[in-house]
C-alpha cells in the first residue's frame, strides 16, 4: 500500500436479519485501525450492496448474515460483482455459519468467514494481510 492510500471496505447486512450490533462493532474497530469503512445499514439486497461497492470503489465487501441465508446472499453478491466486471473486489464476512458452508463459501471465492467469538483484532489482521487498495 502506498503512503496515503487507505483500504476501503463496504460492510453490508443483506437480507431480513435485523441484528446489527456485531457489524457496528467491526466497523468501529476497522475505522479505529485506519481503514475506511462504509456501512450500508440493515435490510440491503445483494443488488444494493454490489451497486454500492462499485459506486464507492471499495477494495472489499464484508457481509454479516445471521439469518441462515448466507449461502444464497454471499454467492449472489459475488455473482453480481462478477457480472459488472468488479470481481477484483474481495469478499469476506461473518455470521452463524456451519463449517460445511464455510468450506463451500471459500471455494466460491469468499476470502474469510468470521464466527461469533472471533476477535476484532483477528479481523483487522486478516484485512491488513489480505486486502489491498485496488
Amino acid at each position: 500500500m502506498t503512503k496515503g492510500q487507505k483500504i476501503r471496505i463496504l460492510l453490508g447486512k443483506p437480507g431480513l436479519d435485523g441484528h446489527d450490533r456485531g457489524i457496528k462493532v467491526v466497523a468501529r474497530a476497522l475505522r479505529d485501525a485506519g481503514i475506511e469503512v462504509i456501512y450500508t445499514g440493515l435490510h440491503q439486497t445483494p443488488e444494493m450492496i454490489a451497486s454500492a461497492a462499485i459506486q464507492e470503489d471499495v477494495d472489499a465487501v464484508g457481509l454479516s448474515v445471521l439469518s441462515g441465508a448466507h449461502n444464497h446472499l454471499f454467492l449472489k453478491v459475488i455473482e453480481l460483482l462478477k457480472k459488472e466486471g468488479a470481481d477484483d473486489i474481495a469478499i469476506f464476512g461473518g455470521g452463524i455459519i456451519p463449517e460445511k458452508d464455510i468450506t463451500m463459501l471459500k471455494a466460491a471465492g469468499v476470502g474469510e468467514i468470521f464466527l461469533p467469538g472471533d476477535s476484532t483484532e483477528r479481523i483487522i489482521e486478516w484485512v491488513r494481510d489480505n486486502i489491498h487498495p485496488r
